[in-house]
């Protein structure tokens, strides 16, 4: 028997996503992967803080993470899971949203919560996918959307 589970592939770490994502502070949104499936999906972690640079002014006095800061960490979600486990050289080049579809914001996300993101792949077909996202707090349904993305080189300019 081996010791490799051939249904799931190893976590991809807060350093490996940086080889993964042009993103970085304050834009990388996602902490770490895990529960990595080849052909299906993932599931990112988002440790939420009051530290985040947007909850100054969203909202002083009671902080709720934007709605399209939850869309862009499951679309950061995807595009490293989709880098990683299709193996796909995104060396130079860039991730663009084609279309955000479905999107619901169910309960507030706060300093203090983690998220974990659920993705999905729906289509694949490179250079384009499309995705399915959930973000759970405590097991609880706060966002969800369907988006598609692309792989692309850097606009000129």
């Amino acid at each position: 028997m081996s010791d490799v589970d051939d249904d799931f592939l190893p976590p991809i770490s807060l350093d490996m996503l940086k080889t993964l994502l042009p993103h970085r502070y304050p834009m990388l949104l996602v902490d770490r992967i895990v529960d990595v499936t080849p052909t299906a999906g993932a599931v990112g972690i988002k440790c939420v803080t009051i530290n985040e640079p947007f909850f100054q002014g969203h909202f002083p006095e009671m902080a709720v993470m934007p709605g399209v800061l939850i869309i862009e960490a499951m679309a950061q979600t995807a595009a490293a899971y989709t880098a990683y486990a299709d193996k796909v050289d995104t060396d130079g080049k860039i991730v663009l949203f084609m279309g955000v579809e479905k999107a619901k914001f169910r309960r507030p996300v706060i300093p203090g919560d983690q998220m974990r993101i659920q993705i999905s792949v729906t289509n694949r077909r490179p250079p384009v996918w499309k995705y399915e996202g959930k973000a759970f707090v405590d097991g609880k349904l706060v966002a969800e959307a369907a988006f598609g993305a692309m792989l692309t080189a850097p606009p000129k300019g």
